[in-house]
């Protein structure tokens, strides 16, 4: 495997970063995830003309640009050293992978092309704080307990009268970008309680009994909407493929979701060790840069050393999205730490909840309650390797008498 990025690749990083340096520094971060849409929408319409990026996870046929994950990852990872606020990894990161492998060809031929061309964003809606079970990436996801177990709960489906569409009623929290997205792409219950499976459904964001309420959370660089369908009309993604299929998707989407956000985390662990260095070289103690202590020089290249374990894993991940999970497992753990050493590095300035460390320490905290714990991603990961099969006794050996 060639793991070196091609001059194409790079060429995606050089500008990517130009155009974000400019436009998202940490006041422009603020202003733009205060604004109805949660995102800088002027912004996200340059990326998408300009460079394509929502495309990249779209085939060419659909009007995208047909890169690979190690792209969009490649992409991710400059997004995240300046936390942008944008519908990239719900629309491409998520959804776009999960229309491809599932819909119809009309389907794919009518939300594809302005998915790619960022005229249209999409969300995935599961119930519930479950989004990394459903996505396989710290349980099994084959049962359809977290889609809210059949009975009550959840979001259930039933066919209307004529079997002309289907109608959904329940809720969903934590759906990221779920308030501005176009498109909904929604886990329901169908069948009954003695035959339940989960399938997915598509929901217009103009559907009547729809509603969409923003919340409140932590990191406000990742929007997440409450849902509620209140018989809402909707459209089954795909032709009917069973409950397996659709949990194999969730499941491929999740393994290559992992390998991008594992990217993203690295990015911005990386960027907060870089704005705490340049920190350190100017702040002045006892008449010299506290950088010059040996103390902080030692936490700084322990700091150094794991972000740069954590890149590597994640371009690694990039090229075999199998080790998605263990990549993302090693990223967030590094932002979390780099995250909150920065803050104490940062000294009395460096507790201020408005300090700009803060940004960075809020999204590892965020990331690993909606896609982790870290504990738990390398547990699922470890199972699925047989890592805890019990092997067999050895066959004792024969003594002879």
């Amino acid at each position: 495997m060639d793991a070196a990025f091609t001059a194409e690749q790079e060429e995606i990083r050089r500008t990517l970063r130009e155009i974000l340096g400019k436009r998202c520094g940490p006041d422009e971060v603020k202003a733009a995830v205060r604004t109805a849409a949660g995102h800088d929408r002027e912004l996200w319409q340059q990326l998408a003309q300009r460079l394509g990026l929502p495309g990249l996870a779209v085939a060419e046929e659909y009007g995208g640009v047909g890169c690979t994950p190690a792209d969009l990852a490649l992409a991710c990872e400059e997004a995240g050293r300046v936390l942008l606020p944008s519908p990239l990894f719900a629309t491409a990161g998520l959804c776009v992978p999960l229309i491809t492998a599932l819909g119809t060809g009309a389907q794919r031929s009518e939300l594809l092309p302005p998915l790619a061309a960022g005229d249209l964003t999409a969300a995935l809606a599961v119930p519930g704080p479950v989004l990394a079970t459903a996505l396989a990436l710290t349980g099994d996801n084959t049962a359809g307990e977290w889609a809210g177990g059949g009975r009550a709960g959840g979001v259930q489906a039933r066919a209307d009268a004529d079997g002309g569409g289907w109608r959904l009623y329940g809720e969903a929290a934590q759906v990221l970008d779920g308030h501005s997205a176009s498109v909904l792409l929604v886990a329901a219950h169908t069948g009954g309680f003695a035959r339940a499976r989960t399938l997915l459904f598509l929901v217009r964001e103009d559907a009547p009994g729809l509603v969409r309420a923003r919340q409140a959370v932590l990191d406000e660089t990742r929007p997440q909407a409450a849902i509620q369908l209140r018989d809402v009309p909707a459209q089954l993604l795909g032709d009917g493929e069973a409950e397996a299929d659709v949990a194999r998707a969730l499941a491929a989407t999740g393994r290559t979701a992992a390998a991008v956000l594992a990217a993203e985390a690295v990015g911005a662990a990386g960027q907060a060790l870089a704005r705490t260095v340049e920190y350190v070289r100017r702040r002045e103690q006892f008449g010299r840069a506290i950088g010059s202590f040996q103390a902080v020089k030692h936490r700084l290249a322990d700091l150094y050393v794991q972000v740069q374990a954590a890149r590597s894993a994640a371009y690694y991940a990039a090229w075999d999205p199998a080790q998605g999970g263990l990549a993302l497992a090693q990223a967030l753990e590094a932002l979390r730490v780099t995250a909150g050493e920065s803050i104490q590095l940062h000294g009395g300035i460096g507790f201020t909840w408005e300090h700009d460390a803060h940004l960075y320490f809020k999204r590892a905290a965020a990331d690993e309650l909606l896609f982790g714990p870290v504990h738990r991603l390398r547990a699922h990961a470890a199972h699925r390797a047989g890592l805890f099969t019990p092997s067999a006794e050895p066959e004792k050996e024969k003594v002879a008498v």
